[in-house]
């Protein structure tokens, strides 16, 4: 690793620790030219497959798109932005766990609103009434029903 101060590529590790739950490392390092400290991040990339868009289209997954939905249903819900966090890597999880190079967007959906069913039942049927484009009060019932189901 280089040095941030001084370019030197000869530095040390200091000290190591988990973060996020065991997903980065946190890692301190000093120079040992300049004897400068800094800290460095360490973090697993994973590939994540294309998804297919109703349309047809193909685009690269986005996290982004995910955590914004989930923001929108938990919206005013008591709900930590911990356990937010938590359905966005269990929901990853399960994507990267099928393998497939590409997935469509109605199986992320089909995730989200699993997810979304055990953390808060209101949010469920606010993502379920946007996700399958709901006409009118009725269906809004028949999701309430099933959720007793």
């Amino acid at each position: 690793m280089h040095c941030p101060f001084c370019g030197t590529q000869d530095t040390k590790v200091i000290d190591s620790r988990l973060v996020a739950d065991g997903a980065s490392v946190r890692r301190r390092r000093e120079c040992n030219h300049c004897k400068e400290r800094f800290t460095t991040f360490e973090t697993a990339e994973l590939i994540m497959p294309r998804v297919i868009k109703t349309d047809g289209s193909r685009e690269p997954f986005n996290e982004d798109k995910l955590r914004n939905g989930l923001l929108r249903a938990l919206e005013k819900r008591p709900v930590s932005l911990e356990l937010m966090e938590q359905a966005i890597n269990k929901i990853k999880s399960s994507i990267r766990a099928t393998g497939e190079r590409e997935i469509t967007s109605n199986f992320i959906g089909g995730l989200v609103m699993e997810n979304l069913k055990q953390i808060d039942k209101v949010a469920y049927v606010r993502f379920a009434s946007v996700y399958r484009s709901f006409e009118d009060i009725r269906e809004f019932g028949e999701e309430i029903a099933r959720l007793n189901d």
